[in-house]
């Protein structure tokens, strides 16, 4: 499957209609992210099977902002929706598979109840004073 290119028009589609979608946040003047580019490519091409997109930071500065993008480029995996890895730096394509692999592998269930758990965990806060 070719990498999808994100935007605010499809960026919700995507993530929502996949059990899987990896996302690669560069931007053209970037040079780590040219040179992971190819890397990112050959994982998609060897991963049928999941969604690789990229997110143009420059053209979609809203979306950068909402995950709160600060280096690029920054990998982000989501996995039914939640974002189980998030990290900036281009990786050497061998650490890049075995993400790739531990995201496919991930007991979803045991993953939404750590997350019931540190949501319980949180203090409440206070109701507004009247």
């Amino acid at each position: 499957m070719a990498v999808v290119e994100l935007t605010k028009e499809n960026f919700e589609e995507v993530i929502t209609s996949n059990a899987t979608v990896i996302v690669d946040y560069w931007a053209p003047w970037c040079g780590p992210c040219r040179g992971f580019a190819p890397v990112f490519e050959k994982v998609a091409e060897a991963n049928p099977d999941v969604v690789f997109a990229k997110v143009n930071t420059d053209d979609e500065q809203e979306i950068a902002a909402h995950f709160q993008i600060r280096s690029i480029p920054t990998l982000m995996v989501f996995r039914e929706q939640i974002i189980v890895f998030s990290q900036p730096g281009a990786l050497p394509q061998g650490a890049f598979e075995q993400v790739v692999e531990k995201a496919k592998t991930l007991d979803m269930d045991d993953v939404r109840r750590q997350i019931a758990a540190q949501e319980a965990k949180q203090p409440q806060s206070p109701p507004p004073a009247a």
